[in-house]
């Protein structure tokens, strides 16, 4: 009998290809862009519509008050829930609806979805509107394959994960949505390859380094003190000694790609001088030594290491700096701090997508860490929900280039995975 509704559900999803490829290349085409947070309410009220036609009890939450929500810009979430016919537990798919800037280099039109060659290319369409799409086939294959099941179904799509997630799911969890007693299993559909199972992700700390000097006509640099010399300074210590000893840090975590299980430092930003002028303006700049230097650092660090340290060695090689420059003043402002975490492997929910992609990829899965943060971090900090993982299609490597695209027999199978997943966790 299982194996009857196993292959009656991976029918139900091919039953909906075309469905799933129209449903991406619809999302693709609400330009969500962040910042600065265009088109939520559009994106969720599309998606409400849809949900609610396959009776899904759909709510509509803006996260007022939460950073970047605005008038303007409001940061708008959708979650929807379909019961079943007696109690059990709750299986929550969680997508985040925003993307990041186009950027250049693109040959298709960014929000167009276009489709070709077994792809749809778009700006999101692998990270990560192709995973949400294919959770909601998914879901609606399980509905209408498995109608007598317990517990409920959740799908949501929530705002801000490009920039942290505080207008969405940690606004989310802070109201009790990731409840441990409201919802036991999350998935996040991630591209991190449909044969994969993402456990958790390293660790960030974001920090801003400000290095101040004293304004002086440019005429005569002499009088006055070149903030921007002093960060060329922190720049080049960075290099001698900050990067070097990074590269010595390595992780027992799976993450993925390679290069990412050692600590990792970026330079996100660096502004010196000036504030840059509105783009119509064709006036010089007034000639002045600048009196402050800015750079902010993204730190990825790892679940062996100590986020005291880690902040421990910046101040290090600031001081350092400081005892080689007798006018060298500067200040370090936390921005923000996530730490690592990873499920456990013999977690409920990684089990069961486990045995999910052995039934349908015939291979068993490989289980990896994502290089940078996403959503799960707020459901285990906030929501104190550990039986969460990532799993979706998608390439991780394409996320975020020009020419983005996601496979379209990627999603369907991934769709399977995660329908065959319903069925084992809510078929009684």
């Amino acid at each position: 009998m299982a194996e009857f509704f196993d292959e009656k559900l991976k029918q139900a999803v091919d039953a909906q290809r075309d469905d799933l490829i129209s449903l991406c290349q619809d999302l693709i085409k609400i330009p969500t862009l962040n910042p600065p947070g265009r088109n939520y309410r559009e994106i969720c009220s599309y998606l409400a519509e849809r949900l609610a036609r396959s009776g899904f009890k759909v709510e509509m939450i803006r996260a007022e008050g939460a950073p970047a929500d605005s008038a303007k810009h409001p940061r708008w979430n959708i979650i929807a829930r379909h019961e079943g016919t007696k109690p059990g537990e709750c299986v929550h798919f969680n997508s985040h609806h925003d993307v990041v800037e186009v950027g250049h280099g693109w040959t298709v039109d960014p929000f167009e979805g276009v489709v070709k060659d077994g792809r749809v290319y778009g700006r999101g369409a692998c990270d990560m509107k192709g995973g949400l799409a294919a959770s909601i086939i998914a879901a609606e294959a399980f509905i209408k394959t498995c109608p007598d099941y317990a517990g409920a179904v959740e799908i949501s799509a929530t705002a801000d994960e490009e920039s942290g997630g505080y207008g969405g799911v940690a606004y989310l969890a802070e109201k009790g949505w990731f409840n441990p007693e409201r919802v036991q299993h999350v998935i996040i559909p991630e591209p991190l390859n449909k044969d994969r199972i993402c456990l958790g992700h390293r660790g960030v700390w974001w920090a801003e380094i400000e290095t101040k000097g004293r304004i002086a006509h440019g005429s005569m640099p002499f009088l006055g003190d070149c903030a921007v010399r002093h960060m060329s300074a922190v720049l080049e210590e960075m290099e001698r000694t900050l990067f070097p000893l990074l590269a010595t840090k390595h992780t027992a975590m799976p993450v993925v790609p390679e290069g990412a299980r050692q600590s990792t430092l970026n330079i996100n930003s660096i502004h010196g001088g000036e504030a840059e002028q509105e783009p119509d303006y064709t006036g010089l700049p007034a000639p002045c030594v600048p009196d402050r230097c800015r750079i902010v650092l993204d730190r990825r660090f790892l679940i062996e290491e100590d986020i005291a340290e880690v902040k421990r060695e910046v101040t290090a090689m600031l001081e350092s700096v400081k005892a080689q420059r007798p006018s060298f003043e500067y200040e370090i402002r936390d921005l923000f701090e996530v730490q690592p975490t990873m499920t456990e492997k013999d977690a409920p929910v990684v089990k069961t997508v486990a045995q999910a992609i052995e039934k349908v990829l015939a291979k068993q899965p490989e289980y990896v860490v994502s290089p940078g943060t996403y959503d799960q971090k707020h459901i285990d900090r906030i929501g104190r929900l550990k039986n969460c993982i990532a799993y979706g299609p998608g390439i991780l490597d394409l996320a975020h280039q020009p020419d983005e695209w996601v496979g379209i027999d990627d999603m369907v199978d991934s769709a399977k995975v995660m329908a065959l997943t319903l069925k084992e966790l809510l078929v009684r």
